[in-house]
């Protein structure tokens, strides 16, 4: 079903059975422009044929050219860049054509991409070996920076003027919820209820920390385990 104009083109993903050296484009200007048009895909790669098909429909004024990359990842990338582009005030519609394929063009399709494949799978490889290697060498230090990563950032002060300044950790004073502040009784208790309070609070948030610095202490363990 042909696409409206000024309708976006919908999203499609190719394998390798659908790419092709071979494309095919329509709506070109019925203007004899073959050599431009030969010129325009040329510039993203070597180009073996283009010719007209004369006996493919199309829109009234316009042609169909049949154009054949040398390489497929030429042809890839001519069609990605030229597909929907305006040439000589008509958008182009480039599409693969794998059915002119013959059976050595297929293997040396299949056989290019499992190059490329086989390529990428060295290239990953052997940023995993560095790595590796790199924590190998300096074990100490690649603790250090998981260390740094797993332990929550300094406290902040905010001080007049937008400027900002790490402060250490300060030890606060513990009252003594036993010392009677107000004369009245009632306000006493009120204070050592608080006071109770409080240090169930202090007590409990004690504990969470103990519990989430053994668990950074147990990843670290176990990323140094994986990695070494």
């Amino acid at each position: 079903m042909p696409r409206e104009r000024g309708e976006p083109p919908a999203v499609r993903i190719y394998t390798v059975c659908d790419e092709s050296r071979y494309l095919i484009v329509r709506n070109v200007p019925a203007l004899g422009c073959g050599d431009e048009l030969a010129k325009l895909f040329g510039s993203y790669g070597d180009i073996e044929e283009c010719k007209p098909m004369d006996a493919e429909d199309c829109d009234p004024f316009t042609d169909v050219y049949w154009i054949k990359f040398s390489q497929v990842r030429n042809a890839r990338f001519a069609k990605r860049k030229l597909d929907e582009s305006i040439f000589l005030g008509n958008h182009l519609k480039v599409s693969y054509a794998p059915q002119f394929e013959s059976f050595m063009d297929v293997k040396e399709k299949l056989e290019g991409r499992r190059k490329e494949v086989l390529g990428r799978m060295r290239s990953t490889g052997g940023r995993t070996e560095g790595s590796k290697a790199q924590v190998s060498n300096n074990p100490k230090s690649f603790e250090r920076s998981c260390h740094q990563w797993l332990d929550p950032a300094p406290s902040i002060k905010y001080t007049k003027g937008a400027q900002f300044s790490h402060v250490s950790d300060t030890p606060l004073s513990h009252v003594s919820s036993n010392k009677e502040y107000f004369s009245s009784p009632s306000m006493n208790e009120t204070v050592r209820l608080v006071r109770e309070k409080l240090d169930k609070i202090q007590s409990r948030s004690e504990t969470i920390e103990t519990a989430s610095a053994s668990k950074r202490t147990k990843v670290v363990d176990l990323v140094l385990e994986y990695m070494l």
